[in-house]
């Protein structure tokens, strides 16, 4: 029989909660392409209806694709990143 001495064996490894680490969010493919392509689809959407009222619907919907496209990395960095 072993004495307790109060202090842990050398073996022991102990972990606060402080020491353990953080679960990160599992990073989804077909989630991040869903995201990607809302985000794309609603500034090409709203793109072409500026463009409409402006009088060129086609440089509204170029203008939405890039500014959707910039967006869209944006929101799937935000919505993966830790």
């Amino acid at each position: 029989m072993s004495q307790s001495t109060g202090r842990a064996d050398a073996g022991t490894v102990l972990f606060s909660p402080r020491m353990q680490g953080t679960t990160s969010s599992q990073f989804n493919a077909a989630g991040a392409g869903g995201v990607l392509l809302a985000v794309l689809v609603i500034a090409i959407a709203i793109g072409a209806l500026i463009g409409h009222v402006a009088g060129s619907t086609a440089i509204g919907v170029l203008i939405g694709a890039v500014i959707g496209i910039l967006g869209g990395i944006y929101a799937v960095y935000k919505r993966y990143s830790v």
